[in-house]
């Protein structure tokens, strides 16, 4: 691939992650496009960016996920690449061959590699090729609610149906018995179809109290893949995390470098470049079974760079303008602990979301402690979008310094005029199960903290 230097980047994203990445523009030289909705005009990766272009009304799919509008602001622009962020178009291989096809670099993995890894039952055939291990269930999507009851007497109950599609929490049924997957499978079909333009299923024998376990990987052009050390995102509220943290406190170095494996072997399978995470499900012995990749950067990205000393937004530009990775396996060494709390927009105890005007906002400080947000002193939170204000990540040389450094800043945060999710992190943080790290992904639930999942 020829080596070349971006000029400009258009970031076809909003918040935080929008600001993350003019950040590591800014350090590389390169100069930023921030395209915002209406309701954005406010917002701080809008002021933040060389320059800013109003692409649609606040509905996402007039704005952010408008590609016809994103297109013709990179044109407009004279910008050489476009950067996805996570969500939005993020995994929409369909926009990223627009971008290769109108000449525009995309940062990311190639269309087909999308397609390879992102569609759940696309992925775990490749996976499967890969030798990465599974939970027991279907090998491919399941046609009819017969072939449903036929997997899930041969693996037996629990089952769990996910959509080939889905993403965020979300298009997950979970069965406990035969008489309930009837509905399920056909709830599950129709709400995949409506959310991912997909309604392809799969189903799989679910684990009732596992570890969520992901791998941070990045590769280059020239065949060089990486993994960069595990995540835990075991505390989760419906399927979608709440609270991350690096490492797994379970984990040994022998057991990092299996699992790492397991996940560099899957992106060569399909010759991947840029940025992924492979998740996992991990049970009390320690046995990790495939569940997806995302073909993106992810949220929690900040912890993985915090105990790496990576850069992994500026190493993904780099990665997409034909650079080798500036590091080798031998050169990643896991040190220290970093934990990352969501802060958003909402009720602490109904989750409901708060939108509103900010009366008053001061962030946490002092040593190993970093805030990612967008938000600022009079900002007006918007209701179209998702609920995440800001990203509280702490560094500590060991996870009991962590969680004291996250606590006192957690109590340091001042965001009025509107409710935050701040008081529920409190309580999390001070449950001796989470204290002890010998929490699942049933946590929250088991703890009483949110009400079961169905």
């Amino acid at each position: 691939m020829e080596l070349n230097k971006f000029s400009k980047v258009l970031i076809a994203n909003r918040g935080e992650i929008a600001v993350r990445i003019i950040r590591a523009c800014r350090e590389l030289g390169i100069k930023t496009v921030a395209v915002y909705s209406k309701a954005d005009e406010h917002s701080l990766h809008a002021k933040l960016a060389d320059e800013s272009i109003c692409i649609g009304p606040a509905e996402s799919k007039k704005s952010y996920l408008n590609i016809p509008a994103i297109i013709a602001a990179a044109e407009i622009s004279g910008a050489d690449a476009i950067h996805p962020g996570y969500g939005f178009l993020s995994e929409n291989a369909g926009f990223a061959e627009i971008c290769q096809k109108c000449d525009f670099t995309f940062i990311g993995p190639t269309p087909e590699q999308m397609r390879q890894l992102g569609e759940k039952v696309a992925a775990r055939d490749v996976a499967r090729r890969a030798g990465l291990p599974f939970l027991p269930g279907s090998k491919s999507a399941i046609e009819s609610v017969d072939e449903a009851k036929i997997t899930a007497k041969e693996i037996g109950f629990p089952v769990i149906l996910k959509a080939s599609g889905g993403g965020g929490g979300r298009g997950m049924k979970i069965v406990h018995k035969e008489d309930d997957l009837e509905n399920a499978y056909l709830t599950c079909r129709q709400e995949a179809s409506a959310a991912f333009g997909n309604s392809e299923v799969y189903l799989e024998k679910y684990l009732e109290n596992p570890r969520h376990v992901e791998i941070q990987i990045i590769a280059d052009h020239h065949g060089n893949v990486v993994h960069v050390g595990e995540r835990d995102c075991s505390v989760q509220r419906r399927h979608q995390k709440v609270i991350e943290e690096a490492p797994c406190n379970l984990l040994t170095e022998v057991d990092r470098e299996k699992i790492g494996g397991y996940a560099i072997a899957l992106a060569q399978q399909v010759g991947y470049h840029g940025a992924g995470t492979v998740e996992f499900l991990m049970d009390d012995n320690k046995n990790v079974y495939f569940m997806e990749m995302n073909t993106r950067i992810q949220v929690e990205h900040p912890v993985t760079e915090e105990v790496s000393g990576i850069d992994l937004v500026r190493t993904q530009i780099l990665v997409a303008m034909g650079h080798k990775l500036p590091f080798s396996q031998a050169d990643v060494k896991i040190k220290g602990h970093a934990i990352e709390c969501r802060i958003n927009a909402e009720d602490p105890t109904s989750f409901a979301p708060w939108p509103g005007h900010i009366t008053a906002y001061s962030c946490p400080g002092g040593y190993g402690v970093r805030v990612d947000g967008f938000v600022y002193h009079g900002y007006t939170v918007v209701p179209f979008y998702d609920s995440m204000l800001t990203k509280l990540i702490v560094y500590g040389d060991t996870r009991e310094i962590a969680l004291k450094r996250m606590e006192s800043a957690l109590k340091e945060f001042i965001v009025d005029g509107i409710r935050t999710n701040i008081p529920f992190h409190l309580k999390v943080l001070s449950h001796p199960e989470f204290i002890n790290g010998t929490h699942s992904t049933r946590f929250l639930e088991k703890a009483g903290f949110v009400k079961p999942s169905h």
